[in-house]
């Protein structure tokens, strides 16, 4: 058993109002510079939609990720052999237009421009070149668009669906979508690491965030293609690659990243998980339908005594351990069953979870009869009032997660590998609470309705009252709960021993310490 620590992330989809109020503060933090001006470390994408890169999720366009191969894993798109082949052209990179081409206005023409008889207007000129361009896609450019046959339809998540599933979609009376805002997962078997042919890309051993070393990186540009969920970047300004880093200089200071801390719709919480990195290997490598409780599996009980020796032995201090046992991340993910790993089938093990959406159920239209007649009007039929009835009620208690609009096998295909017992397992549970809050509430539920719910879901009232809590009351030291930076370690790793040129306490070499690794 070898017990690391890992900082996690749990989006809750229920909650995001898509306002983009995370993607601003990320972008007015980090990449509002040159070079990076098309680079959205945190970005909000509609879904059903292609995304931001279009179609990241086509691996059979990009080759991100891992792929099994035998009783191990290997590459899709990189690695020794396949990036030295690809060194001088990566057919799998993804190109500026799929991104988009960063653009602003040449406002001075709205000032400057002569006396004339036409209304001066701000052309759109490239921010890479400055020469003025057509507008074809942009950051978040099919918000709110899903329906339209250039993004929702295109969506690769609805390849395992049929035909006629695809088609009930996006009937107009069907309508329906959600939002889901992604960054970096900082994975625990993270494809760009092991994509780097220079080494620049590494997991930081504290809390496991990821990060490119810029002294390091020689832009070959093989962590592009890895990443299966297109969040490593490349700074055509520096020549550098570049990526989110969990705003780990807040980390350290106590305060929570600036996606995190802006967010309107408080649907994101922060805490520490501890996992068994011995198992890594085999988790990866398992075949796609137990991907998911063996990832589960991997993290590990914060309160278990072997599990805290374990930490302890490898360092991990005690008020990192306190931090776990307080973990909000955990109570959503292993406590409480709710959240879910985004395309788990990517084999890299990502630690950014989601509450998947309990969405809206797809009404029908009843003609109740005996009530009132017809009268006829010629050609037309003049139906009076209450001769119909738009009807969602349902007698079972789980009716409305069959009816939802959109098929389960839908959000299976990006939470769960595919497999649709683990989505309805999830929002069942999201359901039960719901109804048990609805009796206690509003009172227009019996009581044994919805302790019934409850428990055949597994819960009791009391995770009930906490899972509301977590959603719907949390205060900020609830939703992040931070470790403590111990900045003793981080001394004790430039401490050499031995000899002028020998290793570090923690098995760096020097002149790897004066890269700044």
């Amino acid at each position: 058993m070898d017990i690391r620590s890992q900082i996690s992330m749990v989006f809750h989809l229920d909650k995001c109002i898509g306002c983009h109020t995370c993607s601003v503060a990320c972008k007015n933090i980090w990449t509002d510079r040159k070079g990076a001006e098309y680079m959205w470390w945190n970005n909000v994408e509609t879904k059903p939609g292609t995304g931001y890169p279009t179609k990241w999720e086509d691996q059979g366009i990009y080759h991100g990720g891992w792929e099994k191969n035998g009783d191990g894993i290997s590459l899709r798109g990189a690695g020794k052999r396949k990036g030295l082949l690809n060194i001088f052209h990566n057919p799998s990179l993804p190109v500026i237009d799929d991104y988009y081409e960063p653009f602003t206005y040449k406002y001075l023409d709205l000032i400057e421009s002569a006396a004339g008889d036409d209304q001066p207007t701000a052309r759109p000129v490239s921010m890479i070149t400055g020469k003025p361009i057509d507008i074809k896609m942009g950051p978040n450019w099919d918000d709110d668009l899903s329906g339209t046959p250039d993004y929702a339809r295109n969506d690769p998540n609805l390849k395992k669906l049929s035909a006629a599933e695809q088609e009930a979609m996006f009937q107009l009376e069907r309508m329906a979508f959600f939002y889901l805002p992604r960054i970096c997962n900082h994975c625990l078997n993270p494809a760009c690491v092991a994509s780097c042919p220079s080494g620049a890309i590494y997991k930081r051993g504290e809390d496991g965030v990821v990060l490119i070393n810029q002294n390091v990186c020689r832009a070959w540009r093989m962590c592009v293609t890895a990443c299966p969920y297109k969040k490593s970047y490349y700074n055509w300004h520096t020549g550098k690659s570049e990526k989110c880093i969990l705003c780990y200089p807040r980390i350290e200071a106590g305060y929570a990243p600036a996606c995190m801390h802006s967010c309107v719709g408080r649907i994101r919480y922060l805490g520490v998980i501890l996992y068994d990195a011995d198992r890594i290997h085999e988790v990866a490598s398992a075949s796609e339908g137990e991907l998911i409780n063996r990832h589960m599996d991997i993290l590990v009980d914060p309160f278990d005594p072997t599990v805290i020796a374990s930490a302890k032995k490898n360092g991990i201090a005690d008020s990192t351990i306190q931090a776990a046992q307080n973990s909000p991340t955990y109570k959503f993910v292993k406590e409480w069953g709710l959240a879910l790993p985004l395309h788990a089938e990517f084999r890299t093990l990502p630690m950014l979870f989601y509450v998947p959406p309990l969405l809206p159920v797809m009404a029908t239209v009843k003609e109740v009869r005996n009530r009132k007649q017809t009268e006829k009007l010629g050609p037309i039929s003049k139906v009076w009032d209450n001769d119909w009835l738009y009807d969602t009620s349902t007698e079972e208690i789980w009716g409305t997660i069959d009816q939802a609009r959109f098929p389960l096998k839908y959000l299976a295909n990006m939470f769960s590998a595919g497999d649709e017992s683990k989505i309805k397992e999830r929002l069942k549970k999201l359901m039960a609470v719901r109804i048990y809050r609805r009796w206690k509430t509003v009172g227009d539920i019996t009581e044994k309705k919805a302790m019934d719910a409850l428990r055949e879901v597994g819960y009791t009232p009391e995770i009930a009252d906490n899972v509301y809590y977590l959603t719907s009351l949390a205060k900020f030291d609830d939703r992040f709960v931070i470790p403590a930076a111990h900045r003793e370690h981080a001394i004790e790793m430039l401490e050499f021993t031995g000899d002028k040129k020998g290793s570090t306490g923690f098995g760096f070499k020097e002149d790897t310490m004066k890269r700044g690794l």
